[in-house]
């Protein structure tokens, strides 16, 4: 059964840091590309970093709003997968709830896309 299991988000300060991780069981995903989407108050959830597959070199992608500020890796197990990102110089636009998923579709369950639970990013002074 596909999961995912967002964690390590929290309360920070603007210029700050932070580092979530992700652990992704129940399918193949090292065949994958992968990749952090966040979705904040109000808004539509949007792509934030994407990284391919290990076969391809797990080359990483960001959104320009992160580029710079934001790195994602992965560390590839046989049934599962770690997807972390680290996160710094946070602004307070980059407070949303972060989700992991596959790239560039996410995963579907059942015939519906399935997503984690997430975990809640928030910048604030």
């Amino acid at each position: 059964q596909v999961q995912f299991v967002e964690s390590g988000g929290g309360v920070v300060q603007p210029g700050g840091s932070l580092s979530l991780s992700c652990l992704a069981s129940g399918h193949n995903f090292g065949i994958y590309h992968m990749a952090w989407y966040r979705q904040a108050l109000g808004k539509q959830r949007e792509l934030v970093a994407t990284i391919t597959l290990p076969g391809l070199g797990s080359v990483p992608d960001y959104a320009d709003s992160v580029k710079g500020r934001f790195t994602i890796a992965r560390v590839n197990a046989v049934n599962t997968i770690t997807l972390y990102i680290q996160m710094s110089s946070l602004k307070p636009e980059d407070a949303a709830v972060y989700y992991c998923n596959t790239d560039p579709r996410p995963s579907r369950v059942d015939g519906t896309d399935y997503w984690g639970q997430g975990t809640r990013v928030t910048v604030s002074s």
